[in-house]
């Protein structure tokens, strides 16, 4: 086996100038677990088409695997929730599911959760379990429980951390209910996206213990939470960033297709727009959408004579809005029972006369029955989410 005990240090060197690492603990975690582990069998690389490039672990040359398994950058390790790399030597097609996420995201969240000797931490969505391997050098084996919902992919990483000699607690099930039978925690630390911090998680940590988690469904156009967690279920916090993460497998939403001109069909309004609708484009805005429409999705198309389409549809309330460029800005088509951009365009006009904050400035209160977020003391900048 190749020793990568230089490639570690480089990693730790560059995590700290680009600072992300800040404490000799974590630092030393970094220097101390091998990364390439945690990468068997192997990995996806992009290549053009749209395709991937596997290259197992097994075979492959040892100086071209040692310098990926160290890039500064994810690296996909499931395709399509079951094509392992070394299931293939063909390029080909898939939808990453499960990846190794880039240290600098890794890094920078592990400190974010500010953990303290002998605290006890719940992860959510164990992946390769190569953030596992970190919090256990840090904290100790038996102070991390880590849940991982794909069987597959809990098995590999099981094995990668007892490979590395950490015999921690790795539970099969839906990280979305937590692990209540080593509950209370200290801290909560969720590696996939969540659409709400679920109240299962604040239920399991101790009061006066944090919650961090990757809110939002769309891609770019999510935010990293941070809470603490009170008396009486109640948790609140802040936005402290921007953080990117795969959807959780239960909260995965299909894209819309089909036939989008049969949805589009009937519109009850056509008006100019007062902003643009590739302001979406923007990672605030994206987030404040989701806010101001939680159900909505942003879906591009063709034209059969090559025009790009821009749509917002809400498929639980039978809504949709249609844009269409023209030489003066653009006009949007609105139908169905909730007129999505006008409440999007209502948000991001007041969000842009506020001086166009960054979603840092989102502050948000937790309680079993709603999610509460705002930004300042603006009425529209204010969103309540119920809990059904």
């Amino acid at each position: 086996m190749t020793d990568t005990t230089p490639e570690r240090r480089a990693l730790a060197d560059r995590l700290e100038k680009a600072g992300v690492l800040k404490t000799p603990q974590w630092r030393a975690a970094v220097e101390a677990v091998p990364r390439e582990l945690f990468l068997h069998p192997g990995v996806f690389l992009p290549v053009d088409g749209g395709r991937w490039r596997p290259v197992s672990a097994v075979g492959a040359d040892p100086a071209e695997w040692t310098r990926i398994t160290y890039r500064d950058e994810s690296l996909t390790t499931q395709l399509d929730g079951h094509l392992t790399a070394d299931q293939t030597s063909d390029p080909v097609t898939g939808g990453p599911t499960s990846s190794s996420t880039t240290p600098v995201t890794v890094i920078g969240m592990i400190e974010d959760l500010d953990v303290e000797e002998g605290h006890h931490v719940l992860e959510i969505g164990t992946g390769t379990g190569y953030s596992s391997a970190l919090m256990c050098h840090r904290l100790g084996e038996d102070n991390v429980t880590t849940v991982e919902v794909d069987p597959g992919v809990a098995a590999r990483a099981d094995a990668a951390l007892e490979a590395a000699g950490y015999s921690t607690w790795t539970v099969t099930g839906d990280g979305l209910l937590g692990h209540p039978r080593r509950a209370p925690y200290d801290r909560v630390i969720a590696t996939c996206a969540v659409r709400r911090i679920p109240h299962t998680w604040i239920r399991q940590t101790k009061p006066g213990g944090f919650i961090l988690a990757t809110l939002g469904a769309w891609p770019y156009g999510t935010g990293l939470a941070k809470v603490t967690v009170g008396e009486g279920g109640i948790a609140e916090g802040r936005i402290i960033g921007r953080s990117s993460f795969m959807q959780a497998r239960s909260q995965f939403t299909a894209p819309v297709s089909g036939d989008l001109s049969a949805r589009t069909a009937y519109a009850d309004s056509e008006r100019e727009t007062k902003l643009p609708p590739t302001v979406l484009d923007a990672w605030a805005p994206a987030f404040l959408t989701q806010l101001a429409a939680p159900g909505a999705q942003l879906t591009r198309a063709m034209a059969s004579d090559g025009r790009p389409l821009l749509y917002l549809f809400d498929p639980d309330r039978e809504s949709f809005a249609e844009f269409v460029a023209h030489s003066a800005g653009w006009t949007v088509r609105q139908g169905g029972p909730v007129a999505l951009w006008d409440d999007i365009e209502r948000t991001l006009v007041a969000w842009r006369d506020a001086g166009s904050p960054d979603i840092s400035a989102v502050r948000l209160h937790i309680t079993d029955r709603s999610h509460t977020y705002w930004i300042g003391d603006n009425p529209v900048l204010h969103w309540q989410h119920r809990i059904a």
